[in-house]
């Protein structure tokens, strides 16, 4: 009988619990203001008793929910008000794949452009081995792949121009070898586009980061030159098979790029006095612009 009593209790404890988590991702999926999302998830109501100092959410798997649900405000304050806890590994509940890095992951699979540079400014600040840029995904959601390798899954140009000027390698590779580049070049293989698109604008940033070329389809571009030089441009396939030169704008434009700080990034690609046309396709927001994006 006691036996029963207790695991009955035991029941009706976890029970509350998932329904006030629910409260809480409701809560951040609706905007609700900070202030309130954060008496939520500290309130000692809300704990089993004994057991206040084990939050319902931490802040890094709030973060997680703020990104899900694009709450930039309550993502810029879990950044500045717990940085080293909001970018630490979440719960097992959320992913138990070591040294990943879901935020960074989460706000590139959602599109979350605002929140992702704010994570990548923060990482500047809490420095990391490997980098935070270059740490895969959860192995279970992103198949172990890198956020870059990840975007340009994904083909989202500014997304990856903004990974590569924070420092993300664009030489990193996935369980399978395969580089952020060979990624792109798998979404080319079956178009006829030679210019425009998010195809070509997602490598065309990428060279851009990659003064020296590594690739695991290199031999395969090769041998289909009359599959590959349509796709990507005769000078460019000459290019990316060393049979010539890299053309001279994108040689002058990774020189450029070489010289800008990750923790300035991007408003000094913004500031440098070329013009518009020769800067990377898909530039990302300055930080000025985020912050009326936020205000508004």
């Amino acid at each position: 009988m006691a036996s029963y009593t207790v695991t009955s209790v035991a029941r009706s404890i976890d029970k509350h619990r998932k329904s006030l988590s629910l409260l809480f991702y409701r809560a951040v999926r609706d905007l609700k203001p900070v202030w309130m999302l954060e008496d939520m998830r500290t309130m000692e109501a809300f704990y089993q008793e004994g057991d206040a100092s084990q939050r319902i959410y931490t802040p890094s798997e709030a973060l997680l929910y703020a990104i899900v649900h694009d709450h930039q405000a309550y993502a810029e304050y879990l950044l500045s008000r717990y940085t080293d806890e909001a970018l630490a590994k979440p719960g097992e509940r959320f992913c138990c794949c070591p040294s990943s890095a879901p935020h960074l992951a989460m706000s590139v699979r959602y599109d979350r452009r605002y929140i992702l540079g704010l994570i990548l400014q923060e990482t500047h600040r809490v420095p990391s081995t490997p980098p935070y840029a270059d740490r895969a995904g959860c192995f279970h959601m992103e198949d172990g792949r890198t956020p870059l390798h990840l975007a340009c899954e994904l083909l989202r140009p500014e997304t990856v121009i903004m990974l590569l000027g924070n420092g993300a390698s664009p030489h990193a590779q996935d369980h399978d070898g395969l580089t952020p580049l060979d990624v792109i070049l798998e979404k080319l293989r079956d178009t006829k586009e030679v210019t425009g698109g998010e195809r070509r604008q997602c490598l065309d940033n990428l060279l851009m980061f990659m003064p020296k070329v590594h690739f695991k389809m290199k031999g395969v571009l090769s041998r289909e030159p009359e599959r590959w030089g349509p796709v990507l441009g005769e000078e460019m396939y000459g290019y990316l098979t060393g049979r010539s030169p890299a053309p001279l704008v994108l040689t002058a434009m990774q020189t450029i790029l070489r010289q800008l700080s990750p923790a300035t990034f991007p408003d000094s690609l913004h500031e440098l006095p070329i013009p518009s046309s020769l800067k990377p396709p898909g530039l990302p927001m300055t930080q000025r612009d985020r912050q009326r994006v936020i205000q508004h």
